[in-house]
């Protein structure tokens, strides 16, 4: 068994399929607004499909879809029309659904008759709830049978599920409706150019409690919904942006309005706000995407980091399960909500099976002292970093080679434990498949990254001899990764070293993360960028995860040869720090004009063909969308061409513009900083900044990476 892994999803949800997402709910279903029973659709929310059916008719016939249109991640508008049986083309019917998701679903349907002559019609909406689980309907799993009972009334139809302890309930209303077992219907008469509307809320009890959202009013059109209150809250505490080129505007504020649909609660912690990894199958506490989502998005909104860490350590590992995978200090792969998702996840809810998740817990609690949170607030955390870094040598370095690798602990697991985990995802150049442990070569960058990371925090409090082990052992480590994992024949690193140590010779995108991480030789740098910007690598879209010269090599594959957005992101930084300017351009504008053929929303990948053999990017047909790691994408691209970043304790902060003249002049406001907010300005490529905290002073030019500070703190401390 591969394990859980997003390329065993039950395949393409079909062409025009919408998708709605709002914290742990979300929505997939026709272009005409139907949920198809027998396919992957439906109503989720925490990990249970809620509603599997849901198919709306007028007088028996099923709409035709004319548009259907996105307008915020959490509310779409379906226009169709009603088919005739006659032998006329058009029809005087014509349908609309405005359909908004929170806990539930609220639908608004519309009828419009452009007739001459009134229009006497049953309107009908036939309901199915099967509450599979998430697994049962990502996998085409037959769902378990659940005991169903049907209770209409005068006002709703509630539907009830039982299987064994477990209870759920769906309440659907409908003011004015017809309510049967079967669903709801309406018997109305429109006058010629009028229209009758009708309101329906879909709300799920998942534990049989009453539900909060089941009381909105219905009938008030004008109430401002919880989802668009959540919206405007997050609003005004992002930064607000405008930029020259109007596309890029438009990726980047979708990005903004995903990631912050994306957002959810911490269950125990309700003021925490975590990113969920994405939809439709990831809608929880990912360790690794939203790590590296919340660390993206730190000019954004820092209180995510802030947030996702605090989490994530309540959670870290406290022994040694086979099952779950878990480890003392290890932080977790994945958190599944509902009760029966246990049965996918090795019979627990919490699996650890990550390779990378612990190192970049490290790694951003540094990036997150740095941006000016309260001293005693990462104090408290630091003890958990410290508990990372010693499953790192215990645990992460099984044999002892200071080298941190993987192999999984049950027959269940996942074979491949780091960002590529597919089960095929870490081959040789001839395509054979790497045997484990595999110690990756992305990983060593993150645990060189978070000896540092821990290394300058220490240097900060005054513990000088934890910052000079931790400094060593990230110099340590340096010195041999460049050693073992280069290939001088080829002029890049393998991807990994396998059980037998040897080097696992694919040319592959993951060399890129350790460009921006700077676990990179200098004199290494030229060429594995050129090899980066090769055509094999390079699609024109941006740097494929292959190379097409491998053996592997798929362009429409999962981790083979497609392109993965918040990849490429990750390289462009790397080229940036490394001083490639042209080519980190190069794949970030290329990266945003495919996103203008996405409408503005970046998936989680698409297939890495030439740009040359096709119009446009093509889609993977189960990509998550929106993603997290891909809604915070451009962030990155656009930070990383602005060289910006901060040192709050050091009272500076850094920009270095190299954005491409094709972009415009860049203006935001409202942006945070400590606990003040900044205008930032970018004219003809100058850099201006108005709202400082006191005591911080701006500097244009290079900013200071950690490898730096580090350096410059065992200067300061051996003086």
């Amino acid at each position: 068994m591969a394990g859980w892994n997003n390329d065993t999803a039950a395949g393409p949800l079909g062409a025009g399929t919408v998708t709605l997402v709002e914290g742990t709910s979300f929505c997939i279903s026709l272009p005409n607004g139907d949920i198809r029973e027998g396919s992957a659709h439906g109503v989720f929310l925490q990990d249970t499909r809620m509603v599997s059916g849901w198919h709306l008719t007028i007088d028996g016939q099923s709409l035709e879809p004319l548009a259907s249109e996105t307008q915020e991640p959490y509310r779409a508008l379906f226009v169709g029309r009603v088919i005739r049986v006659d032998e006329y083309a058009d029809s005087p019917l014509i349908v609309e659904r405005l359909r908004e998701v929170d806990a539930g679903v609220t639908e608004r349907i519309t009828v419009w008759n452009y007739s001459l002559k009134p229009a006497v019609c049953e309107v009908s909406l036939s309901i199915a709830c099967d509450f599979a689980d998430l697994f049962e309907v990502k996998e085409a799993r037959t769902p378990r049978r659940w005991d169903e009972i049907r209770q209409p009334d005068n006002e709703s139809l509630v539907i009830r599920g039982a299987w064994r302890d477990a209870r759920k309930a769906v309440i659907f209303k409908a003011p004015g409706a017809k309510i049967e077992s079967e669903g709801l219907s309406f018997r109305v008469e429109i006058a010629p150019h009028t229209c009758w509307n009708t309101t329906v809320r879909i709300a799920p009890l998942l534990d049989e409690a009453t539900s909060s959202s089941s009381s909105r009013n219905l009938a008030d059109t004008r109430e401002v919904s919880p989802s668009d209150r959540r919206r405007q809250e997050w609003v005004a505490k992002i930064p607000v942006l405008q930029i020259g080129n109007r596309s890029i505007e438009r990726i980047l504020r979708r990005s903004y309005d995903d990631l912050g649909a994306l957002r959810i609660e911490d269950p125990h912690h309700q003021n925490r706000v975590v990113v969920a990894a994405g939809a439709p199958w990831f809608m929880t506490l990912f360790g690794r995407d939203s790590l590296w989502a919340s660390l993206m998005a730190l000019p954004v909104d820092p209180s995510l980091a802030l947030g996702t860490l605090q989490t994530l350590a309540d959670r870290q590992g406290s022994q040694v399960d086979a099952v779950s995978e878990e480890e003392p200090g290890k932080i977790l792969h994945e958190v599944r909500l509902d009760i029966s998702s246990g049965l996918s996840l090795g019979g627990k809810s919490t699996y650890y099976g990550s390779i990378d998740a612990t190192p970049l817990f490290v790694m951003l609690l540094g990036a997150v002292s740095r941006w000016g949170f309260a001293a005693d607030t990462i104090t408290n955390l630091l003890p958990h970093a410290d508990r990372a870094l010693e499953w790192v040598r215990r645990h992460g370095d099984r044999d002892g080679d200071g080298f941190v690798e993987y192999e999984r602990l049950n027959d269940q697991g996942l074979i491949n434990q780091g960002w590529k985990d597919s089960w095929d995802g870490i081959n040789f150049a001839d395509g054979t498949l790497a045997e484990p442990p595999i110690a990756l070569c992305e990983v060593q960058a993150y645990v060189y990254t978070a000896y540092l990371a821990r290394a300058w925090m220490a240097y900060d409090a005054g513990e000088t001899n934890l910052g000079d082990d931790l400094s060593a052992r990230a110099d340590d480590l340096k010195k041999r990764f460049n050693e073992k994992f280069w290939i001088p024949e080829r002029g890049y690193y393998a991807i990994a070293l396998d059980g037998n140590k040897r080097q696992v010779d694919a040319c592959a995108s993951n060399m890129g993360h350790c460009l921006w991480l700077g676990l990179v030789d200098e004199d290494k740098a030229p060429t594995v960028v050129e090899r980066l910007m090769s055509a094999e690598m390079f699609s024109g879209w941006g740097i494929r995860t292959l190379a097409s010269d491998m053996g592997a090599y798929n362009p429409a594959s999962y981790h083979n040869g497609s392109v993965w957005p918040h990849d490429n992101a990750i390289i462009v930084a790397g080229l940036v720090r490394y001083g490639f300017i042209s080519e980190a351009q190069r794949v970030a504008t290329a990266l945003l004009e495919a996103a203008d053929y996405c409408d503005g929303r970046l998936p989680e990948l698409f297939c890495g063909f030439e740009r040359d053999r096709f119009k446009e990017p093509i889609p993977y047909p189960t990509a998550c969308s929106p993603q997290a790691w891909a809604a915070t994408a451009p962030i990155l691209l656009i930070t990383s061409l602005m060289q910006y970043d901060t040192h709050v304790s050091r009272g500076g902060l850094w920009m270095d513009p190299v954005l491409p003249e094709s972009y415009g002049d860049l203006h935001i406001s409202n942006a945070p900083m400590s606990d003040s907010r900044l205008t930032i300005d970018i004219v003809n490529g100058l850099p201006s900044i108005q709202g400082l905290p006191s005591g911080m002073t701006f500097h244009r030019g290079h900013r200071p990476w950690l490898t730096e500070l580090v350096e410059q703190a065992k200067r300061s401390t051996s003086a």
